[in-house]
C-alpha cells in the first residue's frame, strides 16, 4: 500500500476492472494525491474504475469534490466510467446530499462488480503523427464525426478547434497527439492528448497563429468551456461545444 498524501491506495485487478481502495484521511491537502493516484489507474484503460471508500475518513466534506473531477476526466479520456463504493454512513450521506454531480455510489464493492457499467460516451479518434498533414486530419476527423452524430451545426467550430489542438501538440510538444473526439448530453468535447506536461498558454494580442500559441484563443471563443488534465507521459486539453447552436465569443482583435 503507497502512501497518497495521508491517503493510502490498494489496486487491484478483477477481470478488466481495477478496484482502488482508499484508506485514510481524506483533506484538501490529501485530494490532489487521491486525483493523480486515480488518474493513473486509467492510464490502462480499465472496463471500470471501482473506487472503494468504506476505509476512507472525510475530514473536510468539500474534499469529496475530487471524484466530481476525476469522474468527469475519467469520462472525458480515456471513456471509463468511475464507481464509488460507500456502504451506510456518514461519507455515503455526503455524497448524497452534498452536490457532488452524477456519481455512481454502491454500498459495496460486489455490488459495484455486479454492476453493468454505465454506457459509455460515443466517441472517434485517431492518433496524428507530427507532420504537415496533421491540422487537416484533425480538422477531416471532427467534420466526419459531425455528419456521424448528425451535427452540421458544430462541424465548423469543431474542425476549428480540432485543428488548433492538434496544431499546438505538434509545435509545442512535439509528440505524436491522440485526438479523441466524445458525444455527451450536452456537449461535443474535442481533446487531445500529447507527450509533453509542458501546460500551454493563451497568449494576449491579435494575431492567432498556433505558431504562437495565440491559436487558443480561437478555441476559447468557439468552446463552452476548455481545460488542461495532466495524463501519464504528457497531458489532455480538451474544449466541449454545446450541442445546441454554438454561439462565438468574441476574440480580441478578430473580427
Amino acid at each position: 500500500m503507497g502512501d497518497v498524501s495521508a491517503v493510502g491506495c490498494e489496486v487491484d485487478q478483477v477481470g478488466t476492472r481495477l478496484v482502488v481502495r482508499l484508506d485514510g484521511e481524506l483533506t484538501l491537502a490529501s485530494a490532489p494525491g487521491v486525483r493523480a493516484a486515480l488518474s493513473k489507474c486509467l492510464v490502462d484503460v480499465p472496463d471500470a474504475l471501482i473506487v472503494d471508500l468504506a476505509a476512507l475518513r472525510v475530514a473536510e466534506p468539500v474534499a469529496l469534490s475530487v471524484f466530481r473531477t476525476v469522474h468527469w476526466q475519467a469520462a472525458l479520456w480515456p471513456g471509463t466510467p468511475m464507481l464509488l463504493c460507500a456502504p451506510a454512513g456518514d461519507t455515503a450521506r455526503l455524497l448524497a446530499g452534498g452536490g457532488y454531480g452524477r456519481l455512481a455510489v454502491y454500498p459495496s464493492v460486489t455490488a459495484a462488480l455486479s454492476a453493468r457499467p454505465a454506457r459509455r460516451m460515443p466517441m472517434v479518434g485517431d492518433t496524428v503523427l507530427p507532420t504537415d498533414g496533421a491540422s487537416r486530419r484533425a480538422r477531416d476527423l471532427a467534420e466526419q464525426a459531425c455528419a456521424r452524430w448528425n451535427l452540421p451545426a458544430l462541424a465548423a467550430p469543431a474542425a476549428m478547434i480540432a485543428g488548433e489542438l492538434v496544431t499546438n501538440a505538434i509545435v509545442h510538444a512535439r509528440t505524436m497527439a491522440d485526438l479523441r473526439l466524445s458525444l455527451g448530453r450536452r456537449h461535443l468535447v474535442i481533446a487531445v492528448r500529447d507527450g509533453s506536461a509542458e501546460l500551454p498558454r493563451v497568449c494576449e494580442g491579435p494575431d492567432a497563429s498556433p505558431a504562437t500559441g495565440r491559436g487558443l484563443r480561437l478555441v476559447e471563443a468557439f468552446a463552452r468551456r476548455w481545460g488542461i488534465m495532466p495524463a501519464q507521459g504528457g497531458k489532455v486539453v480538451w474544449a466541449g461545444v454545446p450541442l445546441g447552436q454554438p454561439r462565438i465569443k468574441t476574440v480580441a482583435g478578430r473580427r
